[in-house]
This record gives C-alpha cells, structure tokens and sequence, in this order.
C-alpha cells in the first residue's frame, strides 16, 4: 500500500525492502545499526510514552540536535500521534529559541547534549508552557530520552486509532526559516507536502543500486529531512557521519551510494584535491593537471571524439580513480542544493566519474522545486533541471521564478499577512528568486530578487553569478559583491587561506599568518590578477574595480553565513562597514 502520511514509510519499507541498517551513528567510536523492525519498535514505544505523558494531536515538540537516529525517532513518533515537530538549528542564539519556543507554544523540548541542553534551558526560564526538556545524551539531573521510550514499552496502547486520526493534509512540521532580519518565520508542512516531494525524487532519480546514503547536512533543514524520507521510501540505508571534520572518514568508511550536500562543501573536496595536485612534482604532476584540463573540457551532452574519449578514459583510471576513492570509491550520485553549483565544478566532477545532480527549492516548497535527472535529455549543468513531477513553473514578467503544486507550504505560522505577500490567489508561490528557462524546459537561477541592486548608473548587477565566477579561483574561498547605489561594484574576498600558503611556499614567500599576508603587496597583486580573469566574462557595468581582502572566513558561529553556509549579506555589511566604505574612497 502506498504511504499516505510520512509515518506511512515505515510499514512500507518492512513491506517492501526492509533493512538490517535503516539508520546507523557511531557512539563511542563503533558503528550501530537499528534494522527497519527496530526502528518501528522504538517508535511506536515513545509515540505511547508521548501519549502518556498527554500529548494530543497538533500540540508541538522542539528538537534541537545534530544528526543521529533518536532525532529520527522523536519525529516519526510524534507524526503517528498527530503531534507536530518544530526542528531548530543547534547553531542559533538562546533569544531565537525563546521566540520559537513562544511563537509555537511548544510542550517539550529535546536537546542533544549538555551545551544545547543549557542553551535550551536559559531561552526557556520564565515559559510555563514548557513542561520538560529532555536529551539525547545522558546529562546528571537530566530527563534522558529513553524514559519515554522504556514508558511507552510497558503500554499496550492500540496506536491505530490515532494514526487513523492524521490525514495527509495535517500540520506534520514547523520549521523556522532563519531570516537575515527580523524575526524567522514557521513554515507550515504537511504530510502530503513533504511525502509528495519525496515520490517526486523517487520517481527521477532511475540510478540503480542505491544501498547506503551518508547524511551531514542538518535534519532541522528540510533538504537533509526530505532527502531522509526519500531514503526510507527507496530502501536507502541512512548513515549519520560524526561531524564535518570526519566527513573524508566517514565516506572511506561507509561507502555511500549517495549522498546531498550543499555546493561550499563540493568547492571544499576540489579546492584539497587541487592543493593535493600543486604538491606533486615531475610526471606525477603533468598528468594531474593534464587529466584536470581534460575534465574541464567534458561535456556529457557532446561526444568530442575517440581521441578526447580514449584521453578521458586515461584519465579515469589514472587520476580520477584517486578522486572517486576519495568519495568512498562508491558514489553513484551526489544531490546538491541550498545555493547555486559552479558549473565548471560540476563539469569537472561528472568528468571524473562522478555525477553532481544540482537541484532547487525553498522550506516553503518541501523544499524541491527543480531537479536534475540522471539521464542526459532531463539534465543540463548550469540549470537546476526541469520542475518535479506535479510542479509547476513559471517566470513573472519582473524573472522572479513563480511556482504551484502539492508541494507549496499551508503558510506562515500566525502570520496570515505574511502568507498573503508570497502566495498569490491564484497558488503561485512567489520564490523571490530571478531566474529563466533555457531550451523551454530547464530552470536556471540568476540570483536573488532581493540580493540584486541598481549601481548609480542605473544599471543593475545579480552579485550571485559574480561571487560564483570569482570563488572559481582555488585562491578565493568566499566572496561577496557589494554596491547598491555606488558607481561601480566591490568586493570583500575571504582568501582560501590553505591555497593561499601552498601558493606562497611554491613561490618561495615566507608565509606568517592570514591577517599578515593579505597586507602584503605580492599577495594583493596575485588577487587583483584572479578578480582581472575573472572580469573578462563580466559586463563592463559588472566589473568589480576594487576589492578588500579580509584577514579571516565568515562563519555560522559568528551568524554571517546560513546554516546551508549562505552569506548572511545585511551582518556582513555591518560588520565590514569601514572595509566597504574604503572601496568607494575617492
């Protein structure tokens, strides 16, 4: 039987293909498995425990915690019950927890372990309403996890009456956009909302021997959460890596057949392998670099002739193999989103026997929008492919992307005004991003409708497809374009500082520190020649004339990037005011 609501996936997947591994975290440095059985066991137990402790349909849970399986059991039990998660970053500020704690009255909350518990526990003084918080960790004095499940163990409540209860069209979720101003915003998702979504994957992704995903991208952000739905509805074994620092570990360990990331993180593994490729010396680095142009030069859609097919090949066993081994030497796809995919990036890792499927959406769209298939005629790089089966596109007069389908949020939680500014009365969800449709078919995403700006000559400039053509050099990390209303467009330059040094040591340049070497005129140069090539592909207006370079990244934990690594420009330009003042100086 086809699953109807998101807890639905469970018994679908004992139906049809259960798992020894549906879920799988390391503890304690060993690897740990819940089968399909175990998972619907755990469940069910901690949806009575929920039930005893008088939970009732669309009352809200708080989970703010890093990926790993009691994350999945909290939500699937809350879902079956009619109840309603509110997922939260572990990143955010205790005085954006308490406005999300009181903006959905939430009853519970569950914390991963001591630092977020006590986070939790400040932005929740003075609020009655929250009746506990409990954790995934075991904290002295702390309500553990495991008391609802081990108190739902011993209940033979019949859970069938209240699954029967939840309709597809119910409130299964709440998620907090994190808005560079202002307040977030709840997103309302339904069932259908997010289980339409996941078919819709399903149904495009035709890749054969999908057995192990590794995921790392935040559960509480809809892209990671559908994609784990999508798991469950596919077979997919889902295993959670320890951090993002033990991501090349995990991925030799694992072996995924997949996994969805977001691009920074792609820009991250070719900007190592490259710096890995400037080590080598002789023949060995000849033909790293010959096999890197050959890469460059693919294009999926062309066959360029026996020769460049027989080079590539060469290439594949010779070089690439290296990378693909690098990725756990099992990868038959890598889904990203939550910002634009540089497509010389793309090219390069299609090249190299590994396909990058880019994909776009939003939270209030479930979130997918667009969608790269596997096959060559539904996949164009530098697009995000053609819409989702169901979804509807279509381009307003202004290029903002318009879209309509099962997928488009219920609303903003007790914010009706709100609602009313980005769906229409016709169902068009309005993205709020510039965008067009090449060959009538494929979606491409220009930028931001609200990022782009008007210099003072009147013309106006997309910074997106700038800061993406510049962070095309191995030397630029971050970028971002600044200069609304000014004469000319600007940029402040975040140096890949580990490139930077293996640049300086290959030049014989003592290398210091990054705030030191940023001063130093031979850098500056070798910048201004990276801003000059990239220049030749600008319009005269988009040229960037002046730039800054900054002593050190942008992070989450200083709140100018996303938690999907997105700059977060209003906090930047705040807190590099003077840096941006200098480049407009006569």
């Amino acid at each position: 039987m086809e699953p109807t609501r998101l807890f639905d996936l469970l018994s679908y997947q004992k139906d049809n293909n259960p798992l020894k591994d549906t879920f799988s975290y390391k503890y304690d440095g060993d690897w740990k498995s819940y089968s399909t059985d175990d998972v619907i066991d755990i469940v069910d137990s901690i949806s009575r425990g929920f039930l005893k402790l008088g939970l009732a349909k669309n009352d809200k849970v708080g989970i703010v915690s890093s990926n790993r399986p009691e994350w999945n059991f909290i939500d699937l039990a809350l879902q079956q019950i009619g109840a309603v998660s509110v997922p939260m970053y572990p990143t955010i500020t205790p005085k954006d927890y308490k406005f999300i704690f009181e903006d959905s009255g939430l009853k519970y909350v569950f914390a991963e372990d001591q630092e977020l518990y006590d986070k939790v526990k400040k932005a929740s003084e003075g609020l009655s309403f929250i009746k506990n918080i409990y954790s995934f960790e075991k904290l002295d004095g702390v309500s553990y996890w495991t008391e609802l499940k081990e108190s739902g163990g011993s209940d033979e409540t019949n859970l069938q009456p209240y699954r029967d209860e939840v309709d597809p069209e119910d409130l299964v979720t709440l998620i907090y956009t994190s808005g560079t101003t202002g307040n977030p915003k709840g997103v309302m998702l339904t069932h259908h909302n997010v289980l339409s979504n996941a078919k819709a994957v399903n149904e495009n992704l035709d890749v054969d021997g999908l057995r192990k995903s590794l995921s790392f991208l935040p559960l509480c952000h809809i892209f990671e959460r559908t994609s784990v739905y999508f798991y469950l509805y596919r077979g997919v074994a889902v295993y959670y890596a320890e951090n993002l620092e033990k991501i090349g570990d995990n991925l030799k360990e694992v072996q995924p057949d997949m996994f969805t990331t977001v691009p920074r993180l792609l820009e991250k593994i070719y900007d190592k392998i490259v710096a890995k490729g400037m080590d080598l010396t002789g023949v060995k680095k000849s033909l790293f670099f010959w096999a890197l142009n050959l890469g460059h030069k693919f294009d999926r859609n062309k066959n360029q002739g026996a020769w460049y097919n027989f080079q590539l090949r060469l290439a594949n066993k010779l070089i690439f193999s290296k990378w693909r081994e690098a990725v756990g030497g099992n990868i038959k796809l890598i889904a990203s989103g939550g910002a634009a995919l540089q497509p010389r990036l793309a090219t390069i890792f299609w090249s190299a026997q590994i396909p990058v499927l880019e994909a776009y959406g939003l939270t209030e769209t479930s979130p997918g929008i667009a969608f790269n298939r596997y096959n060559k005629e539904d996949m164009l790089i530098g697009t995000v492919g053609p819409a989702l089966p169901g979804v509807e596109i279509k381009i307003a007069e202004d290029g903002e992307v318009l879209a309509k389908g099962p997928n488009i949020m219920k609303g903003y939680y007790n914010q009706p005004e709100k609602t009313d500014e980005v769906i229409d009365k016709d169902g068009w969800f309005h993205t709020g991003d510039i965008g067009e449709m090449v060959n009538g078919k494929f979606l491409k995403i220009t930028d931001r409708k609200k990022e782009m700006f008007k210099t003072s000559g009147g013309k106006y400039v997309a910074p997106q497809y700038i800061e993406n053509k510049l962070k095309e050099s191995t030397l630029i990390e971050m970028a971002m374009v600044v200069g609304d209303g000014q004469k000319f467009p600007g940029a402040l330059i975040v140096p890949n500082f580990d490139a930077l040094r293996e640049w300086c040591h290959h030049k014989g340049i003592a290398y210091s520190s990054g705030a030191e070497m940023v001063k130093q005129q031979n850098i500056i140069d070798k910048f201004q020649k990276e801003i000059d090539n990239a220049n030749e592909q600008f319009a005269q207006w988009e040229r960037i004339k002046k730039t800054v370079l900054l002593p050190k990244s942008w992070t989450v934990e200083n709140h100018e990037l996303t938690a999907k690594l997105s700059l977060k420009r209003k906090i930047i330009e705040a807190n590099y005011q003077k840096e941006i003042e200098s480049i407009y100086e006569d």
